[in-house]
């Protein structure tokens, strides 16, 4: 007997995806699909195209992940509540941060695209509520 480890198969993920990083955090996007981010300064490190990967040490020469905003807008309100006990000192502060909604539309290395998203389709983005509506 033999101590081999299984192999593990790709289960339903497109074939071809590319990670970036953006804000100091690192997605996972496809073309065709929107997203949140916090910046808009964007550079790829990895990029998967059904068998060939080409990772970047630490970036992906001539890489290129194309986008376009859909909209910028604000994040939920974060409370920040900092209170010393007996001391009669209290600080209430809050924050929103301001969010770029963009959606992915191609991915190539070297001026070859691999892979696009379809132009024929209708951009479908779930409403968000505002938060005077939630409440």
């Amino acid at each position: 007997m033999t101590n081999q480890l299984p192999v593990r198969q790709p289960q339903n993920h497109p074939m071809t995806y590319a990670i970036i990083e953006t804000g100091g955090k690192q997605l996972r996007v496809e073309p065709g699909r929107f997203y949140d981010i916090e910046l808009l300064h964007v550079e790829a490190e990895l990029i998967q195209h059904e068998n060939d990967v080409h990772i970047g040490q630490p970036l992906v020469e001539n890489a290129t992940v194309e986008g376009t905003v859909m909209r910028h807008f604000r994040g939920r309100k974060v409370i920040v509540y900092k209170m010393k006990p007996k001391k009669k000192t209290r600080k209430k502060k809050g924050h929103r941060q301001e969010t770029t909604r963009f959606m992915i539309d191609s991915i190539s290395v070297n001026g070859t695209v691999l892979a696009a998203r379809d132009t024929t389709e209708k951009i479908v983005e779930t409403p968000q509520l505002a938060e005077s509506d939630a409440e």
